[in-house]
């Protein structure tokens, strides 16, 4: 049962219809998730939050008692229940884009309502990826997969790992794939997905970041040696992101245009 709810910074709530407050005395009836979004029931009321880029859950066995106050600092909203523990919601570095709803139905989070089937649900077959990958047209692999409205739940790090392990270039076109790639890549990504979520089953929350990034393979490892072939790692940077790939792995050898370093030599 909710015992408090402290909101630390007032712009991550995202909703105004049912005041935060609201939840305090309700009992949690279920936890689910829905693509990148975390969503706790109680009582007819849904509290989902998506952490983003450099939002993180922290669990605590006992919740501090002190007020939270709201300011520059990493909290955002504390949970407090009614056994003393709970958890914060904290966010690292300056773009804030932690989201917080409290609503009476999911579909009432826009994001949440748009987004794209379960890669890890039993309606996701072949053929629904098939004509996904269909549908759309020559656009770079790396964004559908990456598309929320398209596939619910794939981030950056795990598209390059999907994409690596399916030996496939990012910048390659979704409808460029052959029957035998599109199975190759449908039976990878659904694979690397259940190997990360096993992986992490039972880890304390503060092991999961390093437990995560221990067991990538591409991503996040720009210079350093293929474990499959040996050769480096390399990186495409855009505005706000970047991806890693290995070139003999997924492109034939050839190096991939760097988009920022382009900008800047025309």
């Amino acid at each position: 049962m909710y015992a408090r709810l402290e909101l630390a910074s007032f712009t991550a709530l995202k909703t105004v219809e049912v005041p935060l407050t609201g939840l305090a005395g309700l009992t949690i009836g279920d936890v689910v998730r829905r693509g990148k979004f975390i969503a706790l029931e109680s009582d007819g009321l849904w509290l989902a939050f998506h952490l983003a880029r450099a939002g993180w859950l922290r669990w605590k066995d006992q919740v501090p008692t002190t007020p939270a106050r709201p300011g520059k600092g990493p909290l955002t909203l504390r949970v407090a229940l009614d056994d003393g523990s709970g958890f914060e919601l904290t966010e690292a570095g300056t773009q804030r884009k932690l989201a917080i709803h409290v609503v009476r139905d999911l579909a009432e989070v826009g994001q949440i309502a748009t987004l794209g089937p379960d890669p890890l649900d039993e309606a996701f077959t072949l053929e629904v990826f098939t004509q996904i990958l269909a549908d759309a047209g020559r656009s770079q692999l790396k964004g559908v997969l990456r598309d929320q409205r398209t596939i619910a739940g794939i981030g950056n790090a795990y598209s390059d790992e999907i994409l690596h392990a399916a030996k496939l270039s990012p910048f390659k076109p979704a409808n460029g794939l052959d029957a035998a790639q599109i199975a190759q890549l449908y039976g990878v990504l659904r694979t690397e997905l259940r190997e990360a979520i096993e992986r992490s089953a039972g880890l304390a929350a503060k092991d999961l970041k390093g437990e995560k990034k221990s067991g990538l393979r591409v991503h996040g490892r720009t210079g350093e040696a293929c474990g499959v072939c040996g050769d480096t790692i390399a990186q495409v940077s855009f505005a706000d992101s970047s991806l890693q790939y290995c070139p003999t792995c997924q492109t034939g050898g050839k190096p991939l245009a760097d988009r920022r370093m382009s900008r800047l030599l025309k």
